[in-house]
């Protein structure tokens, strides 16, 4: 049996799958895979539960398989959460500076909690508070003012909250598995950490997560993230356009997008032609291909000109000179990436995820953006060193002290 002490599993419950990762990681080594499960994901509407046993059955499934590949049993996950319930603020606080006018651990703890002291509706629950940038006496950019002198310490966050429900049905799902979970983390944060580079998040950078049925937004800025949203759009609304467009099932509509799908109609070949099922046992067809590529383009445009609208609305636009990293399983169609630099007039490229060692075959994929970001978190924040578990009780208290005790870690 392998040794579980240094062991980090991310659980990504997607609309689509739900995927099991574990590595062996220690700070400062890079990410070994060495489990991978998956399973179709029953249960998860739009990145939400909405039935618990299947997606009980589901998460079981994938963590099964993750055991049998990794040689040992799987106990605490990482889980990621979705969905159009997420909701991103930015917030300021400013304390005066005690303990001889030197910025102190109390400090940080003081301003972080005066910027986290907003009006936040009884539904709804804090999923991060991420520090973006500290101000001490008007000097501003400063990553770890801890020691610093000064008299006015000032703090930027992005708040991110999610419906209280449906943290707790991801939570209460995993521990009806069989698992504990260690955090609950917004999934373009985590596929952020697994394709986006330091200089990327440095000059700023948009990530755009196509999933199966949300398209997750994050937005970097100076190394720090400034903008989140997520659209309730994603892969399987492109399978369904082509399910009813070509009157085929959504199985074989699900087949044809990954055989023969393109994000841009001038990609088809004259003349070139589709097989396509057909459904009530009709006899299947033979159709023009660029029928189902004028589909899949119309939807694709939607999104990305839904993602331009986004960008718009949080005026970071300005901020964005790297351009938009695009990831998730739907990049992976040809044209998806020209079509993206055309809508948003940026730079675009297709994520992968990167950096790490062992299952690399199974792992080396866009649609796998998530479930090493979760890993990483993982380790970027000690995993087992000082986590708390979360059970039925995902409240915005036990999460919000953990980190203050994470980030004081950090610091020192």
């Amino acid at each position: 049996m392998r040794n579980r002490d240094n062991l980090i599993v991310g659980l990504d419950i997607g609309t689509t799958k739900i995927c099991a990762l574990a590595a062996e990681a220690d700070r400062g080594e890079p990410l070994n895979i060495v489990g991978f499960g998956t399973a179709p994901s029953e249960g998860i509407r739009k990145g939400v539960v909405v039935n618990i046993e299947k997606t009980v059955r589901s998460i079981q499934h994938a963590v099964r398989e993750c055991e049998l590949m990794a040689g040992t049993q799987i106990k605490d996950v990482y889980a990621g959460i979705a969905g159009h319930h997420i909701q991103g603020i930015n917030s300021e606080g400013m304390v005066t500076v005690q303990n001889n006018r030197t910025v102190s651990e109390d400090d940080i703890r003081r301003v972080i909690e005066a910027a986290q002291a907003i009006n936040i509706p009884n539904d709804r629950e804090v999923l991060h508070i991420l520090p973006r940038e500290f101000i001490v006496d008007n000097q501003d950019g400063v990553q770890n003012p801890i020691g610093m002198a000064g008299i006015r310490l000032e703090v930027k966050v992005h708040i991110v909250t999610c419906s209280a429900t449906s943290g707790q049905n991801i939570v209460k799902c995993c521990n009806l598995a069989g698992l504990d979970v260690i955090d609950v983390v917004l999934e373009p944060l985590a596929s952020a950490q697994a394709v986006l580079s330091e200089d990327e998040k440095s000059l700023g950078v948009v990530l755009v997560d196509i999933g199966g049925g949300t398209t997750d937004i994050a937005i970097y800025s100076a190394g720090s993230i400034v903008h989140t949203t997520v659209l309730p759009l994603g892969g399987n609304h492109l399978t369904n356009d082509i399910a009813i467009c070509l009157a085929t099932p959504l199985g074989e509509a699900e087949n044809l997008k990954h055989q023969h799908g393109v994000a841009m109609t001038k990609l088809v070949e004259p003349d070139e032609m589709i097989h396509v099922p057909s459904v009530g046992g009709r006899k299947s067809r033979t159709l023009d291909k660029r029928l189902m590529a004028e589909v899949v383009e119309d939807r694709f445009r939607e999104i990305f000109e839904l993602i331009n609208q986004e960008i718009e609305r949080s005026r970071f636009r300005h901020v964005i000179a790297s351009g938009v990293v695009i990831t998730g399983g739907s990049s992976l169609l040809p044209g998806a990436d020209e079509l993206a630099q055309e809508i948003l007039n940026f730079p675009v490229r297709t994520g992968f995820p990167e950096n790490f060692t062992g299952l690399n075959e199974l792992v080396y994929s866009p649609m796998h953006a998530t479930g090493v970001g979760l890993l990483r978190y993982g380790l970027g924040n000690g995993h087992h060193q000082y986590a708390t578990h979360y059970a039925d009780n995902f409240t915005l208290f036990t999460k919000v002290s953990r980190r203050m005790r994470e980030w004081m870690q950090d610091f020192f």
